[in-house]
C-alpha cells in the first residue's frame, strides 16, 4: 500500500509540475505571437489549469477505467467549488463583481444539468460526447465574441487571468521547451497516478470511482488551487472565482467530451445516485451567491469547507464501494 501511495503522490507532483510548465510556456508563446490577453485568459489559463484532469481522464478512458475518468471530472468540479473557493475565502473574503462572472456561473449550472441529462442512460456515448464538445465550442464562441469590447467586466476579468501568472519564459525556445516538457510530465504523471490509484483502490477494497472522486480529483485540481489561492492572496477575487468557474466548464464539457469520444464511458452507480446531485447543488450554490451577493465571507468559506468534508464523509460511509 505504501508503494501505491508513493506512486499516487509522485503522479500528482508530476501532473502539477507539468501543468505549470505547460501554462507558462503557452502564455509566453501566445504573448510573442500577439494573441490578445482576453483570448489567453479565456482559453490558455482556463484550459491549461484543466490539463491534468484532461490527461488523466483521457488516459483512464483509453485504458478502460471509466470510473476514474468520470469520477475525476465530477470530483474535481465539486472540490473546485467547495474546497478551493472555501480555502480562498478563508485567506481573504472574496468580494466580486457579479456582472463579470454571472454568465460563466450560468454555464457551470447548465453544464452540470446537461451531464445529469446525458447520464440518464447510465453511460456517456460518442453522441453524448459530441453534444458536450459542441456545448464547449458554443460557450467559447459566445464568450469571445461578447467580450471583444474589453471595457466590459467579464473581458477585464479574463485579461486579469492572463496577467496573474507573471513568471513566464521570455525566449521563444524556452517557452516551446516548457510546453513540450510540460506535456511529457503530464503524460508520465497520468500513467503513474493511474497505476497507483487502481492499486490503492484494490488495497483499500473500495471502488475506482471513490478513488477518482477523491484522491485523483484533488490531485488534478492543484493548478486551479494554485492560481486561485495566488489570486486570493493578491485580493483579485474575480480571478479566483472566475478561474474555478472556467475550469468547471472545461472539465465538464471538454474533458468528458473528449474522453467519451475516444471511449464510451459507463457511469458508476454511486455517481448516478449521489455525486451528480451534489454537483448540481453546489453549482446552484455558486450561482445563487453571484446573483444575490457580492462577497464570500470567511464564515461562508468555512461553511463551504465543512460542506466538502461532509461530502467526503457521506460518500465514504454510505457510498464507499
Amino acid at each position: 500500500m505504501l508503494i501505491d501511495i508513493a506512486l499516487l503522490c509522485l503522479g500528482i507532483l508530476l501532473l502539477f509540475s507539468g501543468g505549470e510548465l505547460l501554462i507558462r510556456g503557452a502564455l509566453s508563446t501566445a504573448r510573442r505571437l500577439g494573441v490578445s490577453a482576453l483570448l489567453t485568459g479565456l482559453v490558455i489559463v482556463g484550459f491549461g489549469t484543466s490539463m491534468p484532469e484532461l490527461v488523466v481522464s483521457v488516459d483512464a478512458a483509453l485504458n478502460e477505467r471509466p470510473d476514474i475518468a468520470v469520477g475525476n471530472v465530477v470530483g474535481s468540479n465539486i472540490g473546485n467549488i467547495l474546497l478551493i473557493l472555501g480555502l480562498c475565502a478563508l485567506i481573504h473574503p472574496l468580494a466580486v463583481r457579479p456582472m463579470a462572472l454571472r454568465r460563466d456561473a450560468v454555464v457551470v449550472l447548465a453544464s452540470s444539468a446537461l451531464f445529469l441529462l446525458l447520464a440518464w442512460g447510465s453511460a456517456l456515448g460518442r453522441w453524448d460526447a459530441l453534444v458536450l464538445l459542441l456545448g464547449l465550442a458554443a460557450y467559447l464562441g459566445w464568450a469571445y465574441w461578447s467580450e471583444r469590447e474589453t471595457s466590459i467586466p467579464a473581458a477585464t476579468m479574463h485579461e486579469a487571468e492572463a496577467a496573474e501568472l507573471q513568471v513566464v519564459p521570455v525566449r521563444l525556445g524556452v517557452a516551446i521547451a516548457s510546453i513540450l516538457g510540460g506535456l511529457v510530465l503530464l503524460i508520465g504523471g497520468s500513467r503513474v497516478l493511474l497505476i497507483g490509484a487502481v492499486s490503492l483502490a484494490e488495497d483499500l477494497g473500495v471502488s475506482e470511482a471513490v478513488i477518482g472522486l477523491t484522491l485523483v480529483a484533488i490531485g488534478t485540481s492543484l493548478p486551479e488551487l494554485s492560481v486561485s489561492v495566488i489570486a486570493a492572496i493578491r485580493r483579485h477575487a474575480d480571478v479566483a472565482v472566475g478561474n474555478i468557474l472556467g475550469s468547471n466548464i472545461f472539465n465538464m464539457l471538454g474533458i468528458l467530451g473528449v474522453s467519451a469520444l475516444l471511449q464510451p464511458l459507463p457511469i458508476h452507480p454511486r455517481i448516478l445516485a449521489f455525486d451528480q446531485w451534489v454537483l448540481l447543488v453546489v453549482s446552484l450554490v455558486i450561482l445563487a451567491f453571484l446573483y444575490t451577493q457580492r462577497r464570500l465571507s470567511r464564515w461562508e468559506g468555512a461553511l463551504l469547507l465543512a460542506g466538502y468534508l461532509s461530502y467526503l464523509y457521506v460518500g465514504l460511509v454510505y457510498f464507499g464501494t
